[in-house]
């Protein structure tokens, strides 16, 4: 098995502009084009689990692309260049890799223990005092199958905690949050609220495939992690005697209604305040997630990310430049204005 180190590898969050390169990466795009000359090329996404970067063959890209498919590994020589400012690389040669290898070093992991963010999970969980919810939280925790997809899964194929042990990391901190929001308004249902972040996106588990990269399953594309979700749910309540058909109510609605809108994928939108808080606190630790990952792998020179897309603005990651003016301001008169300011 190629474990890391085994090969020349250059890691893709290392490269440059000019850098000759060779080494293995995952396909995760595929797609032939054709030239303004009529020639066909391909192009690809290649990744490891440090990022991504677009490639392309110009040179016998049918031969080429007949070799491998998306999901398969390759290894590439090739030439890193820019193009409208974003690297990418022009691959020379390119042969389907047989052997076996080693999957950390295609998929990025939690930079977190995985193991002490479980154990916080748990007791936070723990607090909860409602005896139906304690008992539904207690067939989950008691799964190993359902405790150890739930430890390696990530959370989303793009954007937030995308990473295996990211869906982990993701309820733990929206778990940690609805249980400080509930300290604040106290009139919202705590047991409610916090059992709530810990099942939102469970079906996750059945959404995504992680092995060389994140996919979403058939039954993922086909259903979504919130009915999936649901389910999965339904299944445990299933087996607790007596379990209030109100509560089982409530507790779906959170599950199929935290994406807060019909146009980011919710059937439902949150119909009661531990709903919509859950909404709001779920939608912000995914987004600072993101933003916060976007920033960091940012490669652009200066202040200032490239344009995201998404939130279809610029960000600042660097130091605030303050223009110098020619006439500066009269400290002494500046101190007289603001001493009048708070005359009473």
């Amino acid at each position: 098995m190629t474990k890391l180190g085994e090969t020349d590898h250059v890691w893709i969050k290392d490269l440059q502009d000019n850098d000759q390169i060779e080494g293995l990466y995952v396909v995760t795009q595929k797609k032939t084009g054709v030239t303004r000359k009529g020639d066909p090329f391909l192009s690809m996404v290649l990744a490891d689990c440090t990022g991504e970067i677009e490639a392309r063959v110009w040179d016998n890209a049918t031969e080429v692309g007949s070799l491998f498919s998306e999901g398969d590994v390759v290894k590439v020589k090739g030439t890193v260049t820019t193009y409208k400012d974003q690297i990418q690389l022009v691959i020379s040669s390119l042969e389907p890799w047989k052997e076996k290898v080693d999957a950390s070093m295609f998929i990025e992991s939690t930079p977190k223990d995985v193991g002490e963010m479980l154990t916080s999970l748990i007791n936070l969980l723990k607090d909860v005092s409602d005896a139906h919810l304690k008992r539904l939280i207690q067939r989950f925790i008691a799964d190993r199958d359902f405790v150890e997809g739930f430890k390696l899964a990530p959370a989303a194929k793009h954007f937030h905690h995308n990473y295996l042990g990211g869906l982990l990391e993701h309820t733990l901190s929206v778990c940690q949050l609805a249980n400080s929001v509930s300290k604040h308004y106290t009139e919202l249902d705590r047991d409610l609220l916090v059992t709530g972040a810990f099942l939102h996106d469970i079906g996750k588990l059945r959404e995504l495939s992680h092995d060389l990269r994140i996919e979403y399953t058939d039954e993922g594309r086909l259903v979504g992690h919130l009915v999936l979700g649901c389910l999965m749910m339904e299944e445990k309540i299933s087996q607790i005697k007596g379990f209030p058909p109100d509560l089982a109510i409530r507790l779906k609605h959170l599950i199929l209604s935290h994406h807060g809108q019909f146009e980011f994928g919710s059937p439902k939108r949150p119909k009661f305040k531990e709903a919509f808080a859950l909404h709001l606190i779920d939608d912000l630790d995914a987004k600072m997630n993101g933003l916060g990952r976007f920033i960091e792998m940012d490669r652009k020179e200066g202040a200032w990310t490239e344009y995201n897309r998404l939130f279809e603005r610029y960000f600042l990651k660097g130091s605030i430049e303050i223009a110098r003016l020619t006439d500066q301001p009269n400290d002494k008169t500046e101190e007289g204005e603001q001493e009048r300011l708070f005359e009473v």
